[in-house]
């Protein structure tokens, strides 16, 4: 079991801003030194898994062997009923080489209106991969169920929040002031669970 401690230091191992400052905020309380994986300029591997907490795994694995520090990777998505799923794991290769959602929220609109039945269900997935030199990589993953809804609207999320609205609101990611979105959100939830198992020793969960 991998656990963390106070002044420990924890590489994040994302390019993806938007998730550092997400992940950075629910770490905040815990003390620990974070660093993200383009401050050390380590280069950003292949995502060759067939899952989120494949793909996960090979960000941590890949910083924590290039570091020698523990390392933790995100990996997530939205997951679109009426698509079988898609864009799931490919969601950022979805939004292209300038990784602009606006291009994959216009695909999802686009192939949805083509659909014959109707059916605005969608879900994001986080799984978070901790990994540290010498040891077993562990993963926690979380779920968010919602809708999605057209036009986007907002600007205060990233990637798709704009068209996700989670079950129970009538906000959309994308409207949702950030303490809000991370108390209810997929990353908050899979969080969740890291802490329980990698911080709780220390009783801080």
């Amino acid at each position: 079991m991998i656990r963390i401690g106070p002044g420990q230091k924890l590489v994040i191992a994302s390019h993806n801003s938007g998730k550092l400052v997400e992940i950075g905020a629910l770490l905040a309380p815990f003390a620990v030194q974070v660093v993200g994986a383009f401050e050390l300029g380590l280069p950003e591997p292949e995502e060759t898994g067939a899952s989120f907490a494949e793909n996960a795994s090979i960000k941590s694995e890949a910083a924590a062997r290039q570091t020698g520090e523990m390392a933790l990777a995100d990996d997530s998505g939205l997951c679109v009923a009426a698509l079988d799923g898609q864009p799931g794991i490919y969601s950022a290769r979805w939004a292209g080489p300038d990784k602009d959602f606006r291009i994959a929220m216009a695909r999802i609109e686009s192939e949805l209106k083509h659909k014959a039945v109707k059916d605005s269900r969608a879900w994001f997935v986080c799984a978070l991969a901790l990994a540290a030199p010498g040891q077993a990589t562990e993963i926690f993953e979380g779920r968010v169920f919602g809708s999605l809804t057209f036009p986007p609207r907002g600007s205060k999320g990233f990637g798709y929040d704009p068209i996700f609205v989670p079950e129970g609101y009538r906000q959309t990611f994308g409207e949702m002031e950030p303490d809000k979105k991370h108390a209810i959100s997929h990353r908050a939830k899979a969080f969740a669970k890291l802490v329980r198992a990698a911080f709780a020793h220390d009783g801080t969960a």
